[in-house]
């Protein structure tokens, strides 16, 4: 009887001691907590060697926890700078899972500025735009567009009448900046996405067709999805006026259906 008494006692003080841990490390957890904050931080998904370029497509976010304060003298880069990251070169060789940090990216002088971003062969113009023809101003740096064009054309059958064409003059074409800001969003996010340009990087003789297009039509922008670069053959033959889409309108329909079952 006292040995069964004793085995109790023991499973007691047992329990108890591990009650009194338990509580005592929920305690130190929220210490813990308590003096941290939650950070979305760059991550590597790709092995990538020294002056390769930074696409969207080599980084993730990871979110970890970083105590209060200290991610200011940290040299890791937040997931909101991705921005000023893509197109950037590398330092050093970097490998899958690794947090990306400035020192690993090859600096930008203040003397090169913009400039610097725009590759080699390459030229920079900026078009107008408004809400309607930059998705409602939800085009950012670095993202990828299709450019389509509208434009007032004598009518094919001679006469002095007009006839009105859409068409697309450029797939795929990257966005350097817009308005005046090529870098991280600063400042009130509404005011980011109020702007009346887009800097797109095109080659020298695109610019020339870009800028005439700008002068006889309205241009559009088409955003893309970021990891989506092909080019639609079928799509540099095809042009869109009233009498193309009234006939259209059916198949675009059908194929919308057909595509949605496949997805």
């Amino acid at each position: 009887m006292r040995q069964k008494m004793l085995l109790l006692l023991a499973v007691v003080f047992g329990l108890m001691a591990f009650m009194l841990t338990y509580k005592q490390l929920e305690h130190e957890k929220a210490k813990i907590r308590g003096s941290s904050e939650e950070q979305v931080l760059i991550q590597i998904k790709n092995n990538m060697v020294e002056g390769q370029e930074i696409k969207l497509t080599d980084i993730a976010a990871l979110r970890v926890r970083r105590e209060k304060d200290a991610f200011n003298r940290s040299r890791e880069i937040p997931w909101e700078e991705r921005s000023r990251v893509v197109g950037r070169r590398l330092e050093v060789t970097v490998v899958p899972g690794q947090l990306l940090q400035y020192t690993d990216l090859k600096p930008i002088t203040l003397r090169n500025g913009f400039s610097a971003i725009i590759k080699d062969q390459y030229r920079a113009i900026s078009i107008p735009v408004d809400p309607v023809s930059s998705v409602n101003n939800l085009i950012q740096p670095n993202d990828n567009v299709d450019v389509l064009g509208t434009f007032r054309f004598p009518d094919m059958r001679g006469d002095n009448s007009l006839d009105t064409v859409t068409i697309t003059i450029l797939q795929n074409v990257k966005v350097l900046a817009v308005g005046n800001r090529w870098g991280s969003p600063m400042g009130d996010a509404a005011a980011q996405r109020s702007y009346s340009t887009v800097t797109l990087q095109l080659y020298p003789d695109e610019v020339e067709m870009v800028i005439f297009a700008s002068q006889k039509g309205k241009l559009t922008l088409s955003l893309r999805n970021f990891e989506d670069e092909r080019i639609a053959k079928d799509i540099e033959a095809r042009s869109v006026n009233f009498k193309s889409l009234e006939k259209e309108i059916p198949k675009y329909n059908k194929r919308r259906e057909e595509r949605r079952r496949l997805q």
